[in-house]
């Protein structure tokens, strides 16, 4: 199977900002304004810079539409004590900004935290959901490592100073790179840029704390899980699965598990980590125009 993506035809991306309330949204945008959209929804610690690859592939054919959540990338960083930091809000926040963009049906790009923000966006309003690509975004719980499920263990057991030291290593570059560099080799494969650039914001004023903030609701995430099942069971909207099979944090098992309540989801493990676009971006893009194309998705 190839995976050529298709060629830009003079759609650079646009960088914008979007004015929600007190909130100022930093977002990137690419392609024709009548195509059919794709939300892009990023992980931690990165922003919308993960889809840079992505959106100049994809850009001549499809409207990429890429936003920073409050808190991340060049996006408004109120404080949590002005700020509910939890995946409820980001969630509300990101469907008020679909609002604003006058979005009323598109194809969604889930990645890591974008998947608890755009699962909770497609179960609340799921005729507006085109088509799922599902990439290193766990819904199951088999698909938590052995290290994020004993993060969580330590939590429920009461042990604060253990899971604050874990959460203090992650938001260090030594902890933002490990969420990339999950090999030595791999290393040639991942440029710096992009964990250097995390590192950059993760090093403004107060980003620390919202990060610490938004680590520890993750665990609301949990009871939220059979719902999406239902969601996926009940909309079957299709599906495209696309998985770095060496990331650390959610493993192939939570990739697989999809097909239980997507039966018709197609699943891609490719050679990659976490952030499965540092290195496969083409390869991705021109799975997803395949995808997309194959289900005249509009």
């Amino acid at each position: 199977m190839t995976t050529t993506p298709p060629e830009t035809a003079g759609y650079p991306t646009r960088f914008k900002r979007l004015q929600l309330g007190a909130l100022t949204l930093f977002y990137r945008e690419a392609g024709p304004p009548d195509a059919p959209a794709l939300l892009l929804l990023h992980g931690f610690p990165t922003s919308s810079h993960m889809f840079r690859h992505l959106m100049e592939h994809l850009g001549g054919k499809y409207r990429l539409i890429a936003p920073d959540y409050p808190g991340f990338g060049l996006s408004s960083c109120p404080s949590p004590r002005e700020f509910a930091y939890t995946f409820d809000h980001l969630a509300e926040v990101m469907e008020a900004f679909v609002e604003a963009l006058g979005l009323t049906r598109f194809s969604l790009y889930v990645q890591d935290y974008g998947g608890p923000v755009g699962f909770r966006l497609a179960a609340r309003r799921p005729e507006r959901i085109g088509a799922l690509l599902i990439q290193n975004a766990n819904a199951y719980h088999e698909g938590l490592s052995p290290a994020v499920q004993q993060m969580w263990q330590l939590e429920a057991a009461g042990d604060a100073a253990a899971v604050q030291s874990i959460v203090d290593h992650m938001l260090t570059l030594e902890g933002i790179r490990e969420h990339y560099i999950h090999y030595p080799g791999m290393a040639e494969s991942v440029s710096p840029d992009a964990y250097l650039l995390d590192h950059y914001f993760m090093e403004r004023p107060g980003v620390r704390e919202i990060q610490a903030t938004l680590l520890g609701d993750y665990k609301t995430n949990f009871p939220r899980y059979e719902s999406w099942h239902a969601y996926f069971r009940q909309h079957r909207p299709p599906a495209l699965v696309l998985w770095g099979k060496h990331d650390p944090v959610f493993i192939v098992p939570g990739a697989e598990a999809y097909l239980r309540d997507l039966p018709e989801a197609e699943l891609y493990v490719l050679e990659g980590g976490h952030f499965l676009l540092e290195g496969q971006h083409r390869a991705v893009a021109g799975l997803i125009d395949q995808f997309l194309t194959r289900h005249q998705i509009r």
